[in-house]
């Protein structure tokens, strides 16, 4: 990584946030990125850092102007390619301060997909302002999709998951098990003893 072209980059970005507008796209093609196009999902990627310092710079560039700041979040998710959607979604939590709800609707859209790594990228700390109903089915979205649950945040905590939740993995594991598929080990996992053993018999 060229940490000194990237210093240069976001001091340039604080200075004047439109220049995201091109730094951004170009930041993996001129600051570093890791090798391979199809990492997995919750991989740390040189490009996802990178980015993610230009958005925190962009932050203290718009410190004070949420709207501004959200409409330029919003266009680099919205003309993006799924690399920089994936950065934009991964730099919200260090943005949540300064945006507010602002780009909840950014996690709305990444979950509506069924790309691993944007339902991963979607999950991180911001993922706390989904509503209660929408963060559960976000959970249940990346089993679904195949993404580890130890990259839901919160999920570890122990109000991060609840009775509706655990009803709602235990239906998914009885509708694999009656349609003879396997149930994802994050599943069992996540569920009660008795409902684990019940996939033995």
């Amino acid at each position: 990584m060229n940490e000194k072209l990237l210093a240069e980059w976001c001091a340039e970005i604080e200075a004047d946030p439109t220049r995201i507008r091109t730094r951004f796209p170009a930041a993996a093609r001129e600051i570093g990125r890791t090798p391979g196009n199809s990492p997995e999902p919750g991989a740390e990627r040189v490009e996802d850092d990178v980015r993610v310092r230009l958005l925190v710079a962009l932050g203290r560039g718009l410190t004070g102007d949420a709207d501004a700041l959200s409409a330029e979040v919003h266009d680099l998710y919205r003309f993006g390619d799924a690399d920089e959607r994936r950065a934009v979604l991964l730099g919200l939590g260090q943005l949540e301060d300064a945006i507010g709800d602002r780009a909840v609707d950014l996690l709305h859209d990444a979950l509506r997909t069924n790309d691993p790594r944007l339902v991963a990228a979607a999950l991180g700390t911001y993922a706390g302002r989904l509503d209660p109903a929408a963060w559960r089915q976000a959970v249940l979205k990346c089993l679904f999709v195949g993404v580890p649950l130890r990259l839901v945040a919160g999920l570890d905590r122990p109000d991060g998951s609840d009775d509706e939740l655990r009803r709602m993995v235990a239906d998914y594991a009885d509708e694999r098990r009656a349609a003879g598929r396997e149930v994802p080990a994050d599943a069992l996992s996540f569920l009660p003893a008795p409902t684990q053993t019940a996939r033995e018999s």
